[in-house]
């Protein structure tokens, strides 16, 4: 006895083996951000008050200038995920829904292209 209905039958419909991806990529940016977040924090905490030279000194120090493009790239794709949930659960009519999906996808991408710009052009200057 199938637990198909007839529908389903037809359409050939099944699972996308999809669902758990999406979670879990949301919650390991967090546990990504949370740590990279706290060596923000004490990057921040460790030149409070220093001079231009010396924070450029330590930006350009591959280690903490790696560590920042991290936390860029995993804020933003956790920030694209957060809203992409926002955007499918409270947005019913379709046509608005795909443009703010688009719309979200590009913002993402732009913000992300500029910290890691700024992230660079500090490092490398």
């Amino acid at each position: 006895m199938s637990m198909r209905t007839p529908l389903k039958n037809v359409r050939h419909l099944g699972s996308a083996k999809e669902g758990a991806d999406h979670f879990w990529l949301q919650r390991v940016t967090a546990v990504a951000n949370l740590v990279l977040g706290l060596f923000l924090v004490w990057l921040i905490a460790s030149l409070a008050g220093a001079d231009y030279e010396t924070v450029k000194a330590t930006l350009a120090n591959p280690i903490n200038a790696i560590l920042l493009l991290m936390l860029v790239i995993s804020s933003t794709i956790h920030m694209r995920l957060g809203m992409q949930v926002v955007i499918e659960d409270y947005v019913h009519q379709e046509s608005s829904k795909i443009l703010l999906l688009l719309l979200n996808n590009f913002f993402a991408i732009l913000v992300g292209a500029a910290c890691v710009w700024a992230i660079l052009k500090l490092s490398f200057a």
